[in-house]
């Protein structure tokens, strides 16, 4: 018996540690097989003691070190307990491969795994400066996100003892590329306006629950003039990091 969870765009999957991806979803020893696609590299919750990431909406360059602390030390929790109940759920030898973004760098704050994050910060930035959003509000609000490095991914597995590694690599994806996911007819004509309407599915939701709905819209014109901006100056990809496991014993 096998089993796929994703493509979770938004963190609408997970309500909290005991969330329908974080915890156990069947009985033990009853599957051969998982695959989780594109949901792994949301936390189930945002991390607490972000107080101090003032004008961030994620880990960033200007972001102290406990936020990058408070970041890592959530995603070690989610991915554990994930790991743990996948493990009561598959036989002795089952496989799991698991897709998700993360990053080849070392630096959790890099821009391969924080950049797009830190366009919008700018957008909702120029509309606090105008007055449009309250400055509070946006020092309130952060992603529950992580990108983890592949030794990050790694340590964490091999920590566990549940899995043994099969293959742990790394891909990138240009920003761009998603040109075909878009119908020409309905799309915005620039890149940046492309991605930024795929980053609205991802986020909109969020968003709307913390500063209201009626923004939304300038704030998407807002994030699409600026990644439009930076895609043709910056080598702007994600990063997709890909493993497959087997369960020991």
């Amino acid at each position: 018996m096998s089993y796929q969870m994703g493509p979770g765009i938004g963190p609408c999957l997970f309500s909290g540690t005991s969330g329908s991806v974080y915890g156990r979803l069947f009985p033990s020893k009853s599957l051969h097989f998982v695959h989780s696609s594109s949901s792994l590299h949301w936390l189930s919750q945002v991390p607490e003691g972000l107080d101090n990431n003032k004008g961030n909406i994620y880990m960033a360059c200007t972001s102290p070190p406990n936020v990058l602390r408070a970041y890592y030390e959530q995603y070690q929790r989610d991915f554990s307990m994930f790991l743990k109940c996948r493990a009561e759920e598959l036989v002795a030898g089952g496989g799991m491969v698991l897709n998700f973004l993360g990053r080849r760098s070392e630096d959790p704050s890099s821009r391969e795994c924080c950049y797009q994050w830190e366009l919008l910060a700018m957008a909702l930035n120029d509309m606090v400066s105008e007055g449009l959003i309250d400055e509070d509000k946006m020092d309130s609000f952060n992603i529950p996100f992580y990108t983890p490095s592949l030794s990050e991914v790694k340590n964490e597995v091999l920590k566990e003892g549940y899995f043994s590694i099969d293959r742990l690599e790394a891909s990138a994806i240009k920003w761009n590329d998603f040109d075909n996911e878009f119908n020409a007819s309905n799309a915005f004509s620039d890149d940046g306006y492309k991605v930024a309407k795929y980053m609205r599915a991802v986020v909109e939701s969020m968003l709307v629950s913390h500063f209201g709905g009626t923004i939304i819209d300038e704030v998407f014109l807002r994030y699409g003039k600026i990644i439009d901006d930076r895609i043709s100056k910056d080598n702007c990809q994600f990063i997709i990091v890909t493993i497959s496991i087997t369960k020991i014993g």
